[in-house]
């Protein structure tokens, strides 16, 4: 599993688009296998959540997000942990543990309390009626 991480000088970044960089971690059999740490490719809408994407990361880690940019990222299938604080390392550490908590559950299925994602996609979906794409 590939997890990206906004990042800033090893501290999980409050804010994911202006996080100077990404560390995009590999984790198998509950063990960090990789860890990468990749620039910022540029602030501009829908950039980030393709490059995430293009990295092959399935969940997001950052202090906090934008509306919008939660729609992009469940656009491509990832799934957002807001709210996190504290080092790259601590967050790593508490992923392996299984004791990682932000705003919402954790990546694995089933894994956290689940009132995180539910409320995202069902805003989501309310909106679609009203959602107006400028591509």
């Amino acid at each position: 599993m590939k997890i990206a991480i906004s990042s800033d000088s090893g501290n999980v970044s409050g804010h994911f688009g202006r996080a100077p960089n990404f560390t995009i971690i590999t984790i198998e059999d509950n063990k960090l296998i990789e860890k990468k740490v990749l620039q910022n490719p540029g602030h501009t809408v829908g950039s980030i959540p393709k490059f995430i994407s293009e990295q092959g990361a399935k969940c997001m880690i950052t202090g906090g997000m934008g509306r919008r940019a939660q729609d992009f990222f469940s656009q491509y299938g990832i799934d957002i942990i807001m709210g996190v604080t504290g080092t790259i390392d601590n967050v790593i550490q508490k992923i392996l543990d299984g004791t990682l908590e932000g705003g919402e559950s954790l990546c694995s299925p089933g894994g956290g309390k689940g009132y995180g994602v539910e409320k995202i996609h069902t805003e989501a979906d309310d909106n679609h009626e009203h959602h107006h794409s400028h591509g």
